[in-house]
């Protein structure tokens, strides 16, 4: 009897154990999170220098990890094996409320999409002009031939998606320690002293106001909903476990890879350096390239941004075609049935094809964009949804009472109050 015991204590820990595909998986979510807000968050982390920095480090990883691991749980509360987050939210909430948390869950992501459009454009238009000394090729053309590229992958299905990512991420993390640790040797230690603390007032204002920009920068939500339904469907009761675990180690990955690169972005430049990048609308990678001068940076400073867009762009497109997908066929069920399932998703592509295609082409302002569209309906599907989930849905409530569950509802609150504040 023991030794039965043991041996099925001991399946049980193997089905538990992480794997090669929950490390592919672990690998999707930092790449999905990886993007545009990176480029921007040391400028609004460091503005105060280095001291705030530490608390927004000691925040950001629990955010991170507690948000995404209470969206996938909400997935995987779902009775239905292929349940994705649109059919969960209309089964626990139903037809009305679920057709406008789908919508918020669309809204929250599709601007992310049109703002990637956009950034690769310039970030490749940049490179081509500037350090590789080539023509400026016509933006209508390099656009429409960029959006076609990153959408291509795509369409040609969710495993060469992951192969993709994968291959993207590796040379992301190399580039990003590069970057980081050949800063090093220009990093001000006045930084650091003492003498520099801010204000706690002034020190609790950075924190608040970089809030947002960190529920945006470590977003990996749109890939979530994929990653959950495919742990049920290769782990069945285990997924839970298998969701948790692949989550907790994107986490980690991103709080030790991202901060790494803000500290050391904002240790090598001064507050006023930041304020001057800040005004200038330049992601830190730009700035960094004009402030130094320096070959190394002209050329991986382009590499890291378009690495960081490409394999971001995967998991937000995914995310906001599963969320328009929910909103028509909720809305309009008939109409979607007349189409049959193949029009229908070629409809979708089209749309997404056209509406990021003349977003890329338009060029708006990538910094306003994520100001304006990015924060608050991340933060109300990613941070206070689930927690309204947990109080409410029967299937949840074995999640309730935990400590970090309040610490999710007050991070969600503080990121939207935040944006609202205009401050930002």
């Amino acid at each position: 009897m023991s030794n039965e015991t043991v041996t099925l204590s001991e399946q049980k820990e193997n089905k538990q154990s992480y794997t090669k595909q929950d490390l592919t998986w672990s690998l999707s979510m930092f790449g999905t999170a990886v993007g545009a807000g990176i480029l921007f968050l040391p400028i609004r982390a460091g503005l105060e220098g280095f001291w705030p920095l530490i608390l927004i480090a000691a925040l950001v990883g629990p955010m991170t990890y507690f948000a995404h691991r209470a969206l996938a749980r909400f997935v995987l509360s779902s009775k239905r094996a292929d349940a994705d987050i649109t059919d969960v939210v209309e089964e626990h909430f139903g037809k009305t409320a679920g057709l406008i948390i789908t919508f918020l869950y669309f809204f929250a992501i599709y601007p992310i999409v049109l703002i990637y459009g956009a950034a690769i454009t310039n970030t490749i238009d940049s490179f081509i002009v500037n350090q590789l000394g080539g023509p400026e090729i016509p933006r209508w053309l390099l656009s429409g031939a960029l959006v076609a590229m990153m959408m291509g992958v795509m369409i040609l299905g969710r495993r060469l998606m992951l192969i993709a990512t994968e291959l993207l991420v590796y040379p992301l993390v190399l580039i990003l320690i590069g970057m980081s640790l050949y800063l090093v040797p220009h990093w001000s230690m006045e930084a650091m002293s003492l003498s520099k603390m801010p204000s706690v007032g002034a020190l609790l204002m950075v924190v608040y106001l970089t809030i947002p920009m960190l529920v945006f920068s470590f977003n990996h939500s749109p890939a979530v909903s994929s990653m959950a339904l495919a742990q049920r469907e290769e782990y069945g009761e285990n997924a839970v476990a298998h969701s948790d675990m692949i989550l907790k180690r994107a986490s980690f990955m991103l709080l030790g890879f991202v901060m790494l690169f803000v500290f050391s972005c904002v240790l090598a430049l001064s507050p006023e350096q930041l304020a001057e990048a800040k005004t200038q609308n330049l992601p830190i990678l730009s700035y960094l390239a004009n402030e130094f001068d320096n070959p190394f940076i002209s050329f991986l400073g382009p590499l890291v941004a378009f690495l960081a867009i490409f394999s971001s762009f995967f998991g937000h497109y995914l995310g906001a075609k599963e969320g328009l997908a929910g909103v028509i066929k909720k809305s309009a069920p008939t109409a979607v049935a007349n189409m049959g399932e193949k029009n229908f998703n070629t409809a979708l592509v089209a749309f997404f094809f056209l509406s990021v295609w003349g977003i890329a082409y338009l060029n708006p302002s990538v910094l306003g964009m994520i100001e304006s569209l990015g924060a608050p309906f991340i933060a109300a599907i990613l941070f206070l949804m689930p927690m309204y989930a947990i109080k409410k849905v029967p299937a949840m409530k074995k999640y309730d009472g935990a400590l970090s569950n309040i610490f999710i509802i007050v991070m969600g609150v503080l990121a939207i109050s935040s944006m609202m504040t205009g401050f930002f």
